[in-house]
């Protein structure tokens, strides 16, 4: 979807906008003398989206000894200045942008790769690297088109007011929330859980905007963030807001299970918020999959979630029939304020083997996980991953598909000939580094801001919805404040969450407060497959595009989701044929897109 586009006509940079998303207050441009910005999304807060344009105008068009740090939103900016041009993106990369170059020159920008790649020829290395794992596309460069590049979240472009390339700086220092020295001890359960509340809170209070929508699914996430908002606009004077409690209802098999919570969590929200209005849209007819060409095959770029994106489109519908323009989920949570178990790593290799021990032992206990399967998941695994993946895939194998797939080892789909060629060792090697790193329990949080939050359907959507989703849990404050505790603060066998159970404890009700377990999505998975099995194997054996056959051996996919089908594998397995469905419906609609219009907006820099 393209929101803005920069080209250059004569040597002058001209800009353009989506009229309806300007409309919308999606798209944000303001100017001064100092040159004109467009955001996409929004800086400082959702209801402050001018104001926060403004700032980064005055902020980056002045020179300055040091670049100032980039704003806390979610949003990709061009600026086009008196003496330059500057691309960016926030360090969350919600909203995509990307740039055409030639020679050292940009001769494009835009916030759609289709768009910039219209008769481009296809990027095989990227194929590659989105085929390791669903994680691979927002942090790397590379886009399914060669010649059009991605900018990276926290990264700044420079160019000349004719587009030659000055620098890229990639701005993974730590920003205005981020804590300047890691603490040795940090306070107890008390002192984190004020410290998480005010952080959860301030990153509510960036979100909210004119009429709020919260994704409420009876769990402590997601009624944590509907009660801090319902909170807030109850608090306010004189612009109460508006707020929509959104859920999916069940009223059959496993996930009806979830309907009391649901019901528990509304009432109450609404104590706090006695006008919100309570949206719950019925779903047992919904499954994944469920017009998956259409889903997987429209984005920009293939989108490994693709399959999951009809119940999420229902709600996201109803959102916008009330004009809602914006809507929060409790995605993040898990990750990012949950304990840590890849501190187990930091002790195995500090030579703390003993603590090492004892403290596994007592996550064990807690997860109901034996003690070697918590030794492998957070210590030999970020040691070897790929190692460790080829001996469980070895062990576990059997004569299947998708026995022992984890989340790097080539596919057996995949044929080993166009691995090979286009580089899927080294990008397998590049994703486990980036999902490890050399500190796990550090990476983990940058790896969470992509894995909790898979959210190309919102940004393709938001033309006609009129919103993005938005993520507390993952806002850099909330990270920052969990990222500088000892992991020991945070892990209390038995009681994920503990933190965020302690922040919330006068406002969740107990029932919501202490479950530790909620029922996955599976049947909506497995009802699909049963529904769309047979269509998914017909998408793969017809597909015309010719780069799926020289990708896949094609019967062997199709053997993949047969026994995904039955059961068989597991949500790694499962995650890797989604991908590569995914991706043969892209190619299959690749050249069906066509150039929505556009309001020109010429942008003639300040003298």
């Amino acid at each position: 979807m393209e929101a803005l586009r920069l080209e250059w006509d004569g040597g002058v940079p001209q800009l353009w906008t989506a009229d309806s998303m300007a409309r919308q207050g999606l798209v944000t441009t303001v100017s001064s003398r100092a040159g004109t910005a467009v955001v996409a999304g929004w800086i400082g807060s959702v209801r402050g989206r001018v104001a926060g344009a403004r700032g980064l105008l005055d902020d980056w068009s002045r020179p300055q000894a040091a670049p100032p740090p980039l704003p806390t939103g979610d949003y990709a900016a061009v600026l086009v200045c008196r003496d330059r041009v500057l691309l960016m993106r926030d360090q969350q990369a919600r909203i995509p942008l990307f740039f055409r170059e030639s020679g050292g020159r940009v001769t494009t920008v835009s916030t759609s790769a289709r768009h910039l790649g219209g008769g481009a020829e296809l990027e095989r290395r990227y194929f590659c690297r989105y085929l390791t794992g669903n994680m691979a596309q927002p942090h790397s460069e590379l886009t399914p088109f060669a010649g059009v590049h991605r900018i990276l979240g926290g990264e700044v472009v420079e160019l000349s007011l004719t587009g030659q390339m000055r620098g890229r700086v990639p701005r993974h220092v730590r920003q205005a929330h981020d804590p300047s020295v890691r603490a040795a001890d940090g306070p107890g359960l008390g002192g984190a859980a004020k410290d998480l509340r005010l952080a959860l809170e301030n990153a509510v209070g960036r979100r909210v905007g004119r009429m709020t929508a919260c994704h409420v699914s009876g769990g402590t996430d997601s009624t944590s963030v509907a009660l801090l908002a319902a909170r807030l606009l109850a608090a306010e004077q004189g612009d109460p807001g508006d707020l929509v409690l959104l859920a999916g209802r069940f009223g059959s098999g496993e996930l009806a299970a979830e309907r009391p919570y649901v019901d528990e969590a509304m009432a109450e929200i609404r104590r706090y918020a006695p006008a919100a209005r309570p949206v719950v849209l019925d779903a047992d007819d919904v499954a994944d999959f469920d017009d998956f060409q259409h889903h997987a095959g429209d984005p920009d770029e293939p989108h490994a979630h693709a399959f999951r994106a009809p119940f999420w489109g229902r709600l996201h519908a109803a959102a916008a029939d009330l004009g809602c323009d914006t809507l929060l989920t409790g995605c993040g949570a898990d990750p990012i304020v949950d304990a840590n178990p890849f501190h187990l790593h930091r002790l195995a290799r500090t030579g703390q083997l003993r603590r090492m021990t004892r403290q596994a032992r007592d996550w064990a206990a807690g997860s109901e996980r034996g003690l070697w399967d918590i030794v492998s998941a957070y210590v030999v695994q970020p040691a070897l991953p790929l190692a460790a993946e080829r001996v469980t895939a070895l062990v576990r194998r059997r004569g299947t598909v998708l026995g022992g797939l984890g989340g790097f080892a080539r596919p057996r789909w995949l044929r080993s000939g166009f691995a090979r060629a286009h580089g899927y060792r080294a990008a397998g090697i590049a994703e486990s580094r980036f999902v490890f790193g050399r500190e796990p329990e550090q990476s983990l949080y940058e790896a969470a801001n992509y894995l909790a939050a898979p959210d190309p359907l919102s940004w393709r959507r938001a033309r006609q919805d009129g919103f993005f989703l938005s993520h507390p849990f993952l806002d850099p404050e909330v990270i920052a404040t969990m990222r500088r505790l000892p992991a020991e603060t945070a892990f209390q066998p038995g009681r994920p969450k503990a933190v965020l159970r302690e922040a919330m404890a006068d406002l969740l009700p107990p029932r919501i407060g202490g479950r530790v377990d909620k029922v996955p999505f599976n049947q909506l998975y497995a009802r699909g497959l049963r529904t769309h099995g047979d269509e998914l194997i017909d998408l793969c054996r017809s597909a015309r595009h010719p780069l799926v056959t020289e990708m896949f051996d094609v019967e062997t996919l199709c053997r993949a989701v047969r026994e995904a089908q039955f059961g068989m594998g597991d949500s790694y397995s499962w995650d890797r044929v989604n991908s590569s469905l995914a991706l043969v419906a892209w190619l299959e609609r690749l050249d069906r897109s066509s150039r929505a219009r556009r309001a020109a907006m010429p942008v003639i820099p300040a003298s």
